[in-house]
């Protein structure tokens, strides 16, 4: 099975799109802007459709 990455667009503290990858651990990104260390992880699907 192939691993995807996805890619955080922006900053969810501050919006800001100057983020790189961290060495703090598994998914976790840098922002440069707020200097914020922050880690991003996929848990998983929902068991039904979500209807709106």
């Amino acid at each position: 099975m192939s691993e995807t990455r996805s890619v955080p667009l922006y900053c969810p503290y501050c919006g800001e799109e100057d983020l790189r990858p961290s060495e703090a651990g598994h998914g976790a990104w840098e922002c440069h802007a707020c200097t914020r260390v922050f880690a991003v992880k996929f848990t998983g699907l929902l068991d039904r459709a979500v209807t709106r």
